[in-house]
């Protein structure tokens, strides 16, 4: 993988609704600290990723998965000289609550525990959750999805703790946010914004990293790519979609986009607008197919076994 070029690929498939998908292979990319609606699912099948993570960095390697709950702040990078290779699947809210009812006992909104945890067969699985995506075959992708969010929950899973809103400094920062939201495009000044919540800047700056994990200013820039992806889905053009958002100009919003969600804003769309061939998909599989599959969604971890990549991932062998 050293010396070759970084590619991402950052998709959907119309089959799996509320779940966007994800594969790359990275050298010398570094995510900014940033948060995600959608649950992060990541399943390292090369090198190393490290990321900071609730106030320290931690490492995932190949048989891992880096595991990040929503709304939580965290960044990115390669931790080993050649990169990381993997693949991710992102789960809304929505779908992570509606398997957890069915398949476990979590009580409230489930979350994971630890950010990374150590099982080569659930890395496999998502990565197979990929493949049946490119191939079109929508009852494998769901199955293996149902599998894999299944097991991560039982083996890692808890409910989250309740955000509530009780020492002054949160219901200022939560004021605060509240008044970015509004004011995307025309912020005030982080002077400003403290006068007219009645308190200082540094204190107001204490408060919101507490409260969101990052200052006020990086707050703003990662909610406006939230919603410019938004935009850009329900077919906004880039170019609008960054003076919509606040951005100066496209490039600004190149420059931020490609820095949180992996590729270009261009890119993104135009995965989107693609729509799988209806005569390029396979015939969903047999009833004993499934059966296996789901027998084996609890299995012991596999020792020593390289996890296969997804169709279409990134390998050592590809060229750039």
């Amino acid at each position: 993988m050293a010396g070759s070029g970084e590619l991402a690929r950052h998709w959907r498939y119309e089959e799996l609704p509320g779940v966007d998908l994800l594969r790359a292979r990275y050298i010398s990319k570094t995510f900014v600290r940033h948060t995600h609606e959608h649950y992060v699912i990541a399943a390292i099948a090369d090198g190393v990723e490290v990321f900071h993570h609730r106030g320290s960095d931690v490492h995932a390697g190949a048989g891992a998965l880096a595991l990040v709950n929503p709304d939580t702040a965290h960044t990115g990078r390669a931790g080993v000289p050649e990169g990381w290779r993997y693949g991710a699947v992102y789960p809304s809210p929505d779908v992570v609550a509606a398997i957890a009812a069915e398949t476990t006992g979590i009580r409230g909104t489930p979350g994971f525990v630890s950010p990374v945890l150590d099982d080569p067969y659930a890395v496999g699985l998502v990565h197979r959750v990929l493949r049946a995506a490119d191939e079109g075959n929508a009852l494998a992708a769901d199955t293996l999805l149902r599998a894999a969010v299944t097991r991560l929950l039982r083996l890692n899973g808890g409910p989250m703790p309740r955000h509530e809103v009780r020492t002054a400094g949160a219901r200022i920062a939560a004021r605060a946010r509240a008044v970015l939201e509004e004011r995307m495009t025309e912020p005030p000044t982080l002077e400003r914004l403290a006068t007219d919540l009645g308190t200082g800047p540094f204190a107001l700056l204490r408060a919101f990293r507490d409260a969101y994990g990052m200052p006020p200013h990086a707050w703003l820039t990662d909610a406006r790519v939230r919603r410019a992806r938004r935009l850009l889905d329900a077919g906004t053009t880039p170019a609008q979609a960054a003076v919509t958002v606040g951005f100066t100009d496209q490039p600004h919003l190149n420059r931020h986009f490609a820095r949180i969600v992996g590729v270009p804003p261009g890119a993104y769309q135009r995965e989107r607008k693609n729509v799988q061939d209806p005569r390029q998909r396979l015939l969903v599989p047999s009833e004993a197919w499934q059966n296996r599959q789901l027998s084996l969604t609890y299995a012991p971890k596999a020792e020593g076994k390289p996890i296969p990549p997804s169709s279409g991932t990134p390998s050592e062998s590809e060229s750039p």
